[in-house]
């Protein structure tokens, strides 16, 4: 079983902002929390699209940041809800950062060669997380970050049905067939897991899109994070089941 990193800390993001904690009381609007915090309710924005299937529990300790934004419409962010023993990431912002600088400081896929950059536009219409230029040919790495473990030390994605992420995958299938690498990254935020597997019965559209892409020569690539009140950090690259 691959467990690359065994436990240490392969890297390690900070938070820009201060952190509180708090207990969760509902998500409304899918981008809206209220959250508990000491004696008072606030409502926090929920930086995260996906169901957040198995997380959202009334009374389970979150990690919120106190935005310092003046501009901000809402002065609290929710980052992490506890589950069980476990904090689990929720702000899909931050993946995409802890991939590319774990990328350029090689602490994981050394493979990879060239400038680094991100955001570059490709295929149709779409533009890629991160993108590594090199005189011997271009990589293109998607990056997703996954929250769902609904058996135990077992990571899922998707968490629901995702066109855009079968979008994604048909560009990389299209551009690996055009000889260029291409990388699936799943960032998984929980440190509680020890192998990854795609989660057919909530979107089976998206399996079958997986199983094209590794036919065209995407390669799958999986990391788990600890999450904690000082910020995200890599702890090592676990196995993807094969199903």
């Amino acid at each position: 079983m691959r467990q690359h990193g065994n436990g240490k800390k392969l890297l390690l993001i900070k938070y820009n902002d201060k952190i509180l904690d708090g207990k969760f009381l509902s998500r409304y609007k899918r981008f809206f929390v209220e959250i508990k915090l000491a004696n008072k309710i606030v409502t926090a924005y929920c930086p995260n699209t996906g169901s957040l299937l198995g997380l959202l529990k009334k009374g389970s300790e979150v990690l919120v940041a106190k935005v310092e934004n003046p501009n901000a419409k809402l002065k609290y962010r929710l980052e992490a809800i506890k589950d069980l023993k476990n904090y689990v990431g929720v702000n899909t912002s931050l993946p995409n950062d802890i991939v590319f600088k774990a990328i350029k400081e090689k602490k994981i896929l050394q493979e990879i060669k060239g400038d680094l950059k991100k955001e570059v536009k490709y295929g149709k219409n779409s533009r890629i997380d991160i993108f590594a230029s090199h005189p011997n040919g271009d990589t293109y790495i998607e990056v997703k970050s996954v929250t769902l473990s609904r058996k135990k030390k077992l990571a899922e994605f998707p968490d629901a049905v995702t066109s855009r992420g079968s979008k994604h995958l048909i560009e990389l299938s299209n551009m690996s067939k055009k000889g260029s690498k291409c990388f699936l990254i799943y960032l998984i935020q929980r440190n509680d897991v020890d192998s990854f597997s795609i989660a057919k019965d909530l979107d089976n559209e998206y399996y079958k899109n997986t199983l094209i892409a590794k036919k065209s020569g995407v390669q799958f690539r999986a990391f788990k994070c600890n999450v904690s009140h000082k910020g995200i950090n890599i702890t090592g690259e676990i196995d993807i089941d094969e199903n």
